[in-house]
């Protein structure tokens, strides 16, 4: 008989709540082992005893047979003697002072769930919280870790005795599942009017759901982490209705379609996209729309395409499940009015829904963390999420080095928060944009939770130099209070560093940083947005930027490009003539208003930013003079788009300044001759290609500096970026985008917080 030997095994990661213990046990077994496991604040300890053999085959079956969701990050393995177990079992778990773990997401229904949500003689037949340990519910549920049953909000439903029996057998898939539950003991829905009145419970609440929603009307549905507000995407009186009710003119809604086989019948699918629609954190993925979709246009006006997610929950599933009843489609899109934060709380929705939706589908399980959907197109067949929330968060970036706990506040719009640990980077889920007390609030709520979740108390805090931003003010005060060095990062400087991090560099050595967006405060007091940069985590050089122009009424002009073109165009020395677009779109007073600003230099800041040129250029085009949602001129500019076309209008580089005049010269020239608004376009984008690959290599001459890093909102315009990155190949460069955090500023606060542990002194 093989002599037996002993093994302790330490592992960190996505390990708990995931099925982890009872995998762990079925391989103990297996392998012939005894001894125990058990989950700690600090991960999964394990302690076994057997022939070396078995034990080295338990070890390597760990690595290579995980649970869906598991994730090791960590595995510490020790010889110890063998200590004389009896058997294997799951012992109670500890909690360990001080110590952390990363947190599963939410996460779609498993195929074993919902193959029991759909059969008769299956005890949760058609019950809408069905769960196991491959699926469910996990950050909108959690207050606290270790990751058990009393530390979520399902705490108040006592599991019935077969309920309870599941959670009890190491061999079922339902053990330590900390939201089990069945229609006997757990949560359950019902259907009432914006009044107040419940009409129906159960699933007789759902039927009645699905027929209100085939009569055109507009119903609140609460979800993992808020309430959606869903109409018929094939209906456009009903999509018309909820653009009136949530104050929505333009900007698109997203789409949940029943499952891959209605997508393809609406867009055109990739294999990537396909497989990013089903995956687990089951986003809303940006696909093209088919000419013969049955979605209305409503859903997504002037746009080529549309947001598409598929059913994440039992409860959506029984929603469009196909019948005689069968839906081809909803319009879900966040249950709030614009700009305030998505509800939660049934009383709350109940207060701040009740004049948008005609009927609210509840339920009783307490969210404890708001989770917008996530956002996702694919690029390069890799993800390139433009929102990172539910399904993504709170998982965090790994980092190739350990870093100071960074609290960093992130920015004004889009705003996530960042918390670091060793080599973990906590990115938050969506907060929103920071412009109202409730955001501030969620955004304080979110900032405590994770620092109580990951046991953190942060050694410092970065925020933007924005001075009044509402971030940069909480930065301020809580630095003072707590008497926490605090880090001014710059805007851009953030960006390229989000871009390194996401990429998974050290940032020791430097990058070449195009740093394209819409607003972002430079030390110079004006509005940055067309930086190219030298920056690692600890510094930034500026060498070229996009000349400065004014912009009359600062944040006022983003709303009017009109406005804004002609501002540009006073300051390049070109005329305002009668024919052009945006002279026609404001009347002569208002046209003697600007130009007096102008010449006065009244309240018209200076900017760089591209985000303002390309609103120069859509309203000069002819494509929108005044805009309701934030880059509505740019993307319909940007659709607008001849992809034949190769022309390009020249910008031209001179000294630290690229040079707008000719450019637009250009432009102008092409459009009094009634060249088409999509030659336009493409002769525009394709300038701003040939510039970017002209200053990368005036930059690499000047350094030697062979990587580029491409961040900041305007790369969401996805022919930009894909000819950015093509021409730069072609010149030899290493070019780095985004894959796991937004370019956008919903990543600014992982960049924020990897400079502010470059630049901290303890």
């Amino acid at each position: 008989m093989a002599e037996s030997k002993g093994v302790k095994i330490h592992i960190t990661g996505i390990v708990q709540g995931v099925g982890f213990r009872p995998f762990i046990y079925g391989l103990a077994v297996r392998f012939g082992l005894t001894g125990w496991v058990r989950n700690t604040s600090a991960g999964v300890d394990i302690e076994a005893d057997g022939a070396e053999a078995a034990l080295e085959g338990f070890a390597a079956a760990i690595r290579s047979e995980l649970p869906p969701l598991a994730r090791i990050d960590s595995f510490e393995q020790l010889s110890i003697p063998a200590r004389g177990w009896d058997g294997f079992e799951i012992i109670a778990s500890e909690a360990v002072e001080g110590a952390f773990q990363p947190i599963s997401p939410d996460v779609s229904i498993c195929e074993d769930c919902l193959r029991e949500l759909f059969d008769p003689s299956d005890r949760r037949y058609r019950y809408p919280f069905i769960n196991c340990t491959n699926c469910g519910p996990r950050f909108t549920i959690i207050t606290d870790i270790p990751y058990d049953r009393p530390n979520t909000t399902m705490a108040p439903f006592a599991m019935c005795p077969d309920c309870a029996s599941e959670y009890a057998d190491p061999l079922d898939r339902r053990f330590h599942a900390q939201p089990v539950a069945c229609p006997v003991c757990g949560p359950q829905v019902w259907l009432e009017t914006s009044a107040g009145e419940r009409l129906s419970g159960k699933d007789d609440a759902i039927l009645a759901a699905r027929r209100a929603l085939a009569d055109g009307r507009i119903l609140a549905i609460k979800g993992l982490g808020g309430f959606h507000l869903a109409c018929d995407a094939t209906n456009a009186a009903a999509v018309e209705e909820l653009r009136r009710r949530k104050l929505r003119v333009d900007k698109p809604f997203a789409l949940m379609l029943p499952d891959l086989a209605a997508v393809e019948m609406n867009c055109f699918v990739s294999a990537a996209e396909r497989e990013l629609l089903s995956s687990r954190p089951r986003p809303i993925v940006l696909l093209r729309r088919r000419p013969e979709s049955r979605i209305v246009p409503e859903v997504a006006p002037r746009q080529a395409s549309c947001g598409v997610m598929l059913p994440y929950t039992s409860l959506h599933y029984l929603l469009l499940h196909p019948d005689e009843l069968s839906l081809p489609g909803l319009v879900m899109t966040s249950g709030n009015l614009s700009e305030e934060p998505i509800a939660t709380d049934n009383a709350e929705a109940r207060l701040r829904l009740a004049s948008l939706a005609d009927f609210f589908l509840m339920h009783d399980r307490d969210i404890r963390t708001r989770c917008d959907d996530s956002v996702v197109r694919v690029f390069e067949d890799r993800p390139f999420p433009l929102r990172r929330s539910r399904g993504y968060a709170p998982d965090p970036v790994q980092l190739p080095v350990d870093v100071p706990s960074i609290l960093a506040v992130g920015p004004e719009l889009k705003n996530t928060f960042c918390i670091t640990r060793e080599r973990y980077a906590f990115l938050s889920h969506h907060i929103g944009d920071m412009e109202n007390y409730e955001t501030l609030r969620s955004f304080e709520d979110g900032v405590a939770h994770f620092e109580r979740l990951f046991r953190i108390q942060p050694q410092g805090i970065a925020y933007d130099l924005h001075p009044d931003y509402l971030t940069t003010r909480y930065a301020l005060q809580r630095s003072q209070t707590g008497n926490l060095p605090a880090i001014g990062v710059q805007h851009h400087h953030a960006h390229i560093a989000a871009c390194m991090a996401d990429n998974g560099l050290d940032g020791t050595r430097p990058v070449i940083g195009l740093a394209f967006d819409g607003t972002g405060y430079g030390p110079d007091g004006a509005i940055w947005g067309g930086e190219f940069l030298v920056a690692d985590f600890k510094d930034y050089r500026r060498p070229y930027h996009l000349e400065y122009f004014p912009l009359p009424g600062g944040d006022a002009a983003i709303k009017h490009p009109s406005r804004t073109a002609l501002s540009l165009l006073w300051s390049l020395g070109l005329e305002w003539e009668d024919w052009m677009a945006p002279v026609e779109d404001m009347c002569a007073d208002d046209r003697q208003t600007l130009r007096t600003q102008l010449e006065h230099h009244l309240n018209a800041p200076r900017t760089s930013s591209l985000g303002r040129v390309f609103d120069a250029a859509a309203s000069l085009a002819g494509v929108r003079q005044q805009v309701n949602y934030e880059a509505q001129a740019a993307i319909e500019f940007e659709a607008d788009l001849d992809p034949a076309e190769s022309g390009a209008y020249r910008f031209e580089v001179q000294e630290e300044t690229v040079q707008m005049r000719e450019a637009f010269r250009a432009l102008l020239v092409d459009l009094r001759k009634g060249v088409p608004i999509p030659v336009v376009s493409a002769r525009f984008h394709n300038g701003l290609v040939e510039l970017s690959r002209e200053v990368c290599r005036l930059l690499r001459g000047k350094t030697s500096v062979n990587e580029v890093a491409l961040s900041g909102g305007v790369w969401q315009n996805m022919v930009l970026l894909q000819r950015v990155v093509d021409g730069l190949r072609r010149d030899g460069f290493v070019v780095y985008s985004h894959s796991r955090v937004p370019t956008n500023d919903g990543g600014l606060s992982l960049g924020q917080a990897m400079v502010g542990a470059a630049n901290f002194e303890d």
